[in-house]
This record gives C-alpha cells, structure tokens and sequence, in this order.
C-alpha cells in the first residue's frame, strides 16, 4: 500500500509444503498466518494450510479433533484465534449446513451445534453465502441450496435470506436468530461477497456492503445495508458501471472498499 493507491507485488522464494491449484476456497488472516481451507480441484479438498508472511512459509498444522471434511464455497471468518466453517459443497456434490470452530491457538477443531432461530427455520444446506463477523454475531446471507434430495440431480434455489449467528465468548456458540429487517431485499444471489464498515469516529452503526454475485438470471447487483435497512446506492456510476462476478472478494481499508473478482 502507497500513497499512491494498492499496488500488486508477487511474491517470490517462499518454502515450505505450498497449496496446489484449486477454486472456492477460502482464507483468512490471523495477525502474520494467512490460513487456506477448502476448494475444489478434480475433487474437493481437505487440506489446511497456513503462509506465515513474515517468514514467507508455507505449513500444515497437526490439526486434532472433529477434523471436517474438505468442502468449496463456504463461509469462513476469524474472531481473534478461532475460526468458524459454515456450509458449502462437500464431495458427491452434496451441499452442507454444518458449522465447525478451529481453535488455531492449538488447531483443534470442534463440530458446533447452534441452537434453532425462535422465529422459523435454521439455514439449510448452502454454498456460495456471504458469513460476516459483526461485533459477537455472524451474519449469513444468500448462497445456492438443491431443492433435489439426489445431489446428481441438481434442482437450484439461490436465496436472499438473512440469518444471525451469536458467538459465545472464547469458543462455541449461542444460536441462529432471523432478524426483522426494513427496506429493499437484496434480490436471491449466490458467490456474491459482504464486507463490513464501521464509521471510525463512533466505531457504531456498522453498514455492510455486499458487491454483486450470480442469480437465476446470471446478473448481479450492488446493494447497501445500513442498520439493517437496504438501498440502492446513490451515487454515479452504480449499479450499472460495476461488472458482475461471481466467486470474487472485497475488503474495506479505510474509507475505501476494494473488490478483487473473477468472471
């Protein structure tokens, strides 16, 4: 990062048992660790791998526990040292609705249950949803369920629904809650991709951007959350002037939010 604006740099000389080619995996970064689940390659894959960028190595951690399969597309985010897996696709094609924690201070894992929203449903099985930590709450959205029971015969869902997920402090969870929410639904995507904002001068009122994905019609859109209400942006240039991706990523920095994508 310049005062100039981002600038790319490939990095080179690493060591170390480095990931092989995948897609629809995900990572995340704790302090200096870059941590690698998941993805697809002729196969799902079950690896765990972790690039310190400080000593620019690759390793993989002894991990022990309720170790889960390897899976694509799902949600991975990071509360201090742990990390929570929910959803995606497992091998056979089947989607998932589990929801595991990785202790990364000793890389153990734990299959997790959370309890039942109140008011309806849990979130069924899914992939290609947003899962964003906002204070001690993860927040769901979207993705593409198989309305098929044969995961050979995909029947796809993709969906706007919205979910909370309340952390307990340290490790486990509370449960799943439907929040009531106000003004204009996010129309059903899936492999869109949430970022969180929060106005550094209050550190309140957190909005949360979520920047196009794929539908049922192949399009994409650009909507904003702000306290649990929706709008379409105002400013120049939007939706229109953003090109649809699908499997991409954003993240905020400072005032500005940057997105990275595929096609």
């Amino acid at each position: 990062w310049s005062k100039k604006g981002p600038r790319w740099k490939r990095v080179l000389g690493w060591s170390g048992p480095v990931p092989r080619p995948r897609h629809g995996h995900r990572a995340v970064a704790i302090k200096e660790l870059m941590v690698v689940f998941g993805g697809g390659n002729e196969g799902i894959v079950d690896e765990l791998h972790v690039y310190n960028t400080a000593t620019n190595q690759w390793f993989i951690p002894a991990v022990r526990g309720d170790i889960p399969p390897g899976c694509a597309a799902y949600g991975f985010v990071c509360d201090g040292t742990r990390l929570l897996v929910f959803g995606g696709m497992v091998e056979y094609g089947k989607y998932s609705n589990d929801l595991y924690e990785l202790q990364a201070s000793r890389w153990e894992w734990k299959k997790l249950k959370a309890k039942n929203p109140k008011n309806g449903p849990p979130p069924c099985p899914r992939l290609g949803h947003s899962f964003s930590l906002v204070g001690n709450k993860c927040y769901l959205f979207g993705g593409l369920a198989n309305d098929s029971e044969d995961p050979k015969n995909n029947i796809p869902r993709y969906l706007n629904d919205l979910y909370t997920l309340e952390l307990r402090a340290g490790s486990s969870v509370v449960g799943w809650d439907i929040p009531i929410t106000y003004g204009v639904l996010p129309p059903p995507r899936e492999s869109h991709t949430a970022v969180v904002y929060t106005e550094k001068a209050t550190r309140k009122s957190p909005y949360k951007f979520r920047v196009a994905g794929i539908n049922a019609c192949g399009r994409g859109a650009f909507s904003e959350i702000s306290a649990f209400k929706t709008c379409l942006p105002g400013f120049p240039g939007a939706p229109c002037a953003i090109k649809i991706n699908f499997t991409h990523r954003c993240a905020i920095r400072d005032h500005m939010s940057h997105g990275f994508g595929t096609k």
